[in-house]
Parts: structure tokens; sequence; C-alpha cells
């Protein structure tokens, strides 16, 4: 398997690459984005309560046939229309169609109210009742891992952040206490240094060494990602570009090829807003 599949400290296992319905907007179009997706070699779908198409990511899941088992789905706790997890977790599901997820995250830490670890055992709770196989957390930068690790019962299973090599600096204290405490990364929006800031200091080593291995920037850029240890959750319209990112999961970056895109990223640096 060229994306295999990575162990939670739950016990589950996650596919290391993910179909984000984040940008797929509503309606027919994230229904048939989703379906094409699972026809095209993705087995996890990453959705959540903020993006508003829970229930079209359902209506695909239904379309396609597959059993449960075959797919494994994650949504998040954003906080919508000011609702507490418990309400927030059922309603998902009902909009989903299915009983529990594979994976729960609190989206962002703000949304901890009144408290990261007030907020956290209402996660454990929705995982002691089994709605959800395994939880976990987005966008929590150290100090708020350190908080909630203090009164947890449950390990957040995984933190899913921004991670694209003009951050990786600045996200790398985030990697390192995530790895030392057991936490797996995922990481959205790998691909904005083409997408959304092209003309950087990535460009030059993306393009050679993407030449030197018959691949694209876009699957070099997914292949350091995986290099890193994250989990890839990724997103496009394109079948062509599915298959593209699928089919980067065989390519393995030499470590020179690695160092060259972290001394190009830390060029590019960009600052925090």
């Amino acid at each position: 398997m060229p994306w295999e599949s990575i162990k939670l400290n739950s016990g589950h296992y996650i596919p290391s690459i993910g179909f984000g319905t984040w940008k797929t907007g509503n309606g027919q179009g994230p229904v048939d984005q989703v379906k094409q997706a699972l026809g095209n070699g993705f087995t996890h779908i990453d959705t959540a309560q903020a993006y508003r198409n829970e229930e079209e990511t359902g209506i695909a899941l239904k379309e396609t046939g597959l059993s449960r088992s075959d797919v494994f789905v994650t949504t998040k706790y954003s906080g919508s229309n000011g609702l507490d997890i418990p309400t927030s977790i059922q309603n998902s599901l009902n909009s989903l169609g299915i009983s529990d997820v594979d994976l729960y995250l609190v989206h962002a830490p703000r949304l901890a109210v009144p408290d990261i670890p007030t907020c956290w055992a209402q996660m454990e709770k929705v995982q002691e009742d089994g709605l959800a196989k395994s939880i976990g957390i987005s966008n929590f930068g150290v100090q708020d891992m350190e908080t909630l690790l203090a009164s947890a019962k449950i390990k957040p299973t995984v933190n899913q952040i921004l991670l694209h090599p003009y951050v990786y600096r600045r996200q790398k204290p985030i990697l390192e206490y995530a790895a030392k405490n057991g936490i797996i990364i995922e990481a959205y929006s790998a691909l904005i240094p083409i997408t959304q800031s092209p003309g950087g200091p990535l460009d030059k080593p993306l393009k050679e060494i993407a030449a030197k291995l018959g691949a694209t920037a876009e699957q070099i850029l997914m292949a350091w990602t995986k290099a890193k240890g994250a989990v890839v959750v990724t997103s496009s319209s394109k079948k062509a570009r599915l298959q593209g990112y699928i089919a980067a999961g065989d390519i393995t970056l030499s470590p020179e090829d690695i160092a060259a895109i972290d001394a190009a990223g830390a060029l590019g640096e960009e600052k925090p807003l």
C-alpha cells in the first residue's frame, strides 16, 4: 500500500491520506466529489460541523454502497450555532447517516468553552459512549496541548494543523511535542506553496526534484508531508489530480531532497498573522 495506515494511540488505524470537504461547498458538488474520491483510492473522508456539508458527505457514503468499515470518517466539533458537544456529535451522526465516526476533533482551541479541560472531558464521554472510535484536536499549539494533557484521561489521537514547508519551522515545536506524546499530526493545506504562494523559494527545488523523480510538484509536496510523519488531508474536484495524490504515496524522497525543501521553506517562511 502506498499510503499505509498509521496506528493511533487509541489502537485504531487511520489511512494516511484523506479527502477533505472543507472547500467543496454544499449541494450536489460535495456529494459528487466525495463519491469521486472514494472511487479513486481514498478511504478517509474528513468533514466538519462548520463545513456545512456533513449531510452531503452522508449521502455520498450511502450512494457509494461501501460498507461502513471500508471508509474512515472524521468530523469536527466547530461550535456551530452555539451548540454543545453532546448535541453537536448527535447532529453530525444524524447528518452523516452513521452510528459513530472513526475520529471526532475539536476544531480549534478557542472552541473549548468554558476551558480546555471541561471541553476535553466532554470529548472523552463521546468516545466512552461509543459515538467516536477515536478523539483528537485541531489547530492546538504546544501550550494548548499541555493544558489538555494535564487533565486528560484519554490522550488525543491526532492534532490536525496547517503544515507545508513555508510554515514548517514555525509548526515544528507542535510536531515535536505531538511526537513525544504519541499524538499523530494531520496536515491540511499542504499544497499552499503551489496553489497560493507560487514564485517563492520552493519553486526551484520542487521543480528539480519532480523532474528527477518523474513526478509533479504537488506530488513532491505530498511526499514531503508524508516524510514528516503527517497524515495528509487534501482535496480536488479533478479526478486526475486525486489519482496523482494517491500515486504520490509511492514517492520516497532522499534526505537531501527533504533538506532542500526544508531550507527553501525556511527562506520563504510565512510569518504568523
